[in-house]
């Protein structure tokens, strides 16, 4: 039925829009430290079906296949690819990058609650304490790290201790220890902008521990961790689903034209 042409054409439709915002999405942030591409996933919808398959005919023959014709498709998920990222040596002492799995933790000032994030350009608050660098507010790192006033320089180890050299000190001094999370499900962690990710059910309780122990990735100072995005395939998955988008307005034009012949029969 022609009718039911254009809206099965308009399901394909609205689905790959989405696919063109979650790639409009992988672009813009090409450039964020830490960004994880996200990926659309689509399902097909449920089937008319006018026989079904294995149905007896009237000589008591199985039928092979069935006949069911399809009403289209929608989005499933956007999933989240935590492949790892191209290292950017910034030379900075307080960018840190994640060589592995994990995510830093961080204090979120609104709540108190710990959130996560893999982007590690860390900075220093008026109170000398160790925080994440926000657009909002800085993000005090969980376990909170405060350094003396007098710190000349800082190290930060590949298991994550936090080491500083003081005024007038020729030895290195422990500040304190960096923990990195883990979580059975990163994909169902809670987006929340800001390169932030927030627990969820889906994501299960995170697990922290030591850099280097229990699967956890390592810390590499005066690094950052690059958005993992590649943009030529993010280019091809654009011409692909515009080309898509084209087929699926096309199929509505070729229903909305055998609409049109039926409805001039009478004239004719």
């Amino acid at each position: 039925m022609s009718v039911q042409t254009l809206y099965t054409a308009a399901t394909g439709m609205e689905s790959l829009q989405t696919k063109l915002d979650v790639i409009a999405n992988n672009l813009a942030n090409v450039n964020t430290t830490g960004y994880k591409k996200g990926r659309a996933n689509f399902e097909d919808l449920f089937y008319r079906t006018y026989e079904f398959p294995g149905a007896q005919d009237q000589q008591q023959n199985y039928t092979a296949v069935g006949t069911q014709v399809g009403l289209g498709s929608r989005v499933q998920s956007v999933q989240t690819k935590f492949s790892q990222g191209a290292f950017q040596d910034t030379g900075s002492p307080l960018d840190v990058a994640i060589e592995g799995n994990g995510f830093f933790q961080v204090q979120d000032p609104f709540n108190g609650q710990s959130v996560y994030t893999r982007a590690g350009n860390f900075s220093i608050n008026a109170n000398n304490q160790l925080v994440v660098g926000s657009a909002q507010t800085g993000r005090l790192v969980v376990p909170n790290i405060t350094l003396p006033t007098d710190t000349t320089a800082i190290s930060i180890t590949a298991d994550g201790r936090v080491l500083v050299q003081q005024a007038n000190q020729t030895q290195l001094q422990q500040q304190g220890q960096i923990e990195l999370a883990l979580f059975p499900n990163p994909e169902g962690l809670l987006k929340l902008g800001e390169n932030l990710y927030q627990v969820t059910d889906a994501s299960g309780a995170a697990v922290t521990s030591n850099p280097g122990q229990q699967g956890v990735g390592v810390l590499r100072q005066t690094f950052l961790e690059a958005s993992n995005v590649e943009p030529v395939q993010e280019l091809i998955d654009l011409i692909t689903t515009q080309r898509s988008f084209e087929l699926n307005s096309q199929a509505i034009q070729a229903g909305d034209q055998i609409l049109q012949l039926i409805s001039n029969l009478r004239r004719s």
